[in-house]
């Protein structure tokens, strides 16, 4: 409970950003579901068979996995707040239609006739008439969808649109128990107390509940202008999903901020897996983001005919990556740190020393035994489990997890060998030890910061600031500085700027 409080009293500020990331994502996309279905339940009234259809359609679509739901819209409209809205409103449109059609259905036939026989209009008698007689009953469809949206609303946070799903992602990420109540229980408590207070509307003041949702959503929105609004321009850096991406963007906006104050640097950390990133990057969700020349080579641009995707040096991958960005996607890669964050296979040390294993190859004399663990990354990438059935022979049986929960499966042995990357924290804290690969599979994995070439060429000093980066940070002090924000439980801002400050790359008390 104390480690819980502390917790929550460290982290107010950001629960409170994500509090209102939440509100405003679940209030648009409550009101644009009511603009939808409200109407159309009206005009279908007189029109059961279309009503029937529309019904149905809106049936099918509910039972579409919100997760594959989010990645269908992804090729379509990028990523970020737009295709979490579109999926909430998929999701909020039928119990709206469908309690607003049978509430304005439901009512007495004999007092639709005394409205005409008074000679109102089609307006008139829907205003003072219909919606007051069936507004107990679309006030109960609404207040199911917005109990419905508020929690599906946690899964925005896996394509960057923020929310209370980030404290969730963070703390599952970071096995963090206490991370995964708040972003929970505040994700409870939300859909609780809005839904108590259009249940009281309900019973009380009706009319008040458009209103209601019109003010949330001109807060919600007026906050992010204002935020905006505040400094001459806003430069958006995101990272992928655990603690070394985090540490790298806060480098990115201390370096950044310090050398052009009036540059504000907004981050959008645990973003997302590479896809996300990446088709954020082009269509202008974000401006930067830390990527891997492995990863570019093995995932993000398409090699010469022919050319193999393996048995490169650092300098040789880096190179290429570099190139074939520019070539390909207009992007431009800059200078790389020092530190080569490849894949591994690990297995515990126990387990090594009981079968003998110091290489990949030596797990050929105990494939009877193995029980993986993997990434879904590594899983479907070449230069991941496909390279090592290919290259070492071997089929592993396995089962997929996030990236920390395959951590906590072999510690708990439920597994008996995971991907790793060489820099994890992990590795230290659950005594594990990486298998050299001996034929050279994995290829070079060295960070820099990914931006499109127009952004670099209208930022040069971006660019600069950036470029202080290369060369430095060691395998070792990338580990130590994961160590310190998964295990320590340090903060990723304050880890970042101890380092810069450390090697002179940030002067103390900078902005």
């Amino acid at each position: 409970m104390a480690a819980f409080m502390n917790t929550l009293v460290s982290r107010r500020s950001d629960l409170l950003q994500a509090i209102g990331q939440h509100l405003s994502i679940s209030m648009i996309a409550l009101l644009i579901a009511m603009l939808i279905a409200m109407p159309l339940a009206y005009w279908t009234q007189s029109r059961p068979k279309t009503a029937n259809i529309i019904l149905q359609a809106a049936s099918v679509l509910q039972t579409i996995p919100s997760l594959a739901l989010l990645g269908l819209l992804i090729p379509f409209v990028g990523i970020g707040t737009v295709p979490a809205v579109i999926a909430l409103v998929v999701y909020a449109v039928l119990p709206i239609y469908q309690n607003t059609y049978l509430g304005l259905h439901n009512i007495d036939p004999d007092l639709d006739e005394a409205a005409d026989a008074f000679g109102m209009s089609r307006t008139r008698k829907l205003i003072k008439v219909q919606l007051p007689l069936a507004a107990s009953t679309i006030l109960g469809g609404i207040r199911t969808a917005l109990v419905m949206i508020i929690g599906t609303a946690t899964l925005a946070a896996l394509i960057g649109a923020g929310g209370l799903g980030s404290f969730i992602l963070l703390g599952i990420d970071r096995n963090d128990t206490s991370l995964i109540l708040i972003g929970a229980i505040s994700s409870a408590a939300l859909a609780l107390i809005l839904s108590g207070l259009v249940s009281w509307l309900s019973h009380h003041h009706w009319q008040w509940t458009a209103s209601l949702v019109a003010l949330l959503v001109i807060g919600g929105g007026g906050t992010a202008l204002y935020g905006q609004m505040n400094h001459d321009e806003t430069i958006t850096i995101a990272g992928k999903m655990g603690s070394e991406p985090d540490i790298l963007i806060n480098m990115y906006k201390d370096l950044i901020e310090q050398d052009d104050p009036h540059i504000h640097v907004q981050l959008k950390e645990n973003f997302g897996k590479t896809s996300f990133l990446f088709s954020a990057l082009k269509n202008g969700s974000i401006d930067i983001y830390p990527e891997f020349s492995g990863t570019v080579l093995e995932s993000l641009v398409k090699l010469p005919a022919g050319q193999l995707r393996t048995h490169r040096t650092a300098a040789q991958t880096s190179s290429q990556a570099t190139r074939l960005l520019q070539e390909q996607d207009q992007m431009r890669l800059l200078q790389p740190m020092r530190y080569d964050n490849t894949y591994a296979l690990a297995v515990t040390k126990s387990f090594a020393k009981a079968n003998h294993l110091r290489t990949i190859s030596d797990l050929a004399r105990v494939q009877d035994k193995l029980h993986g663990g993997f990434t879904l990354e590594f899983i479907d990438r070449q230069d991941g489990l496909k390279g090592i059935k290919k290259t070492y022979g071997l089929t592993i049986p396995n089962r997929s997890f996030e990236p920390a929960l395959r951590y906590t499966a072999i510690h708990n042995g439920k597994v008996n060998i995971v991907d790793a990357y060489s820099t994890d924290s992990e590795l230290r804290q659950y005594n594990l030890q990486v298998l050299r690969d001996d034929k050279q599979m994995f290829p070079s994995y060295r960070g820099a910061p990914l931006m499109k070439d127009d952004f670099a060429k209208k930022h040069p000093q971006i660019v600069r600031s950036l470029n202080k980066l290369a060369g430095h940070i060691t395998s070792s002090e990338m580990s130590e500085m994961n160590y310190e924000v998964n295990v320590k439980q340090e903060s990723t801002a304050k880890v970042a700027r101890n380092y810069l400050e450390k090697h002179g790359l940030l002067r103390k008390g900078a902005r």
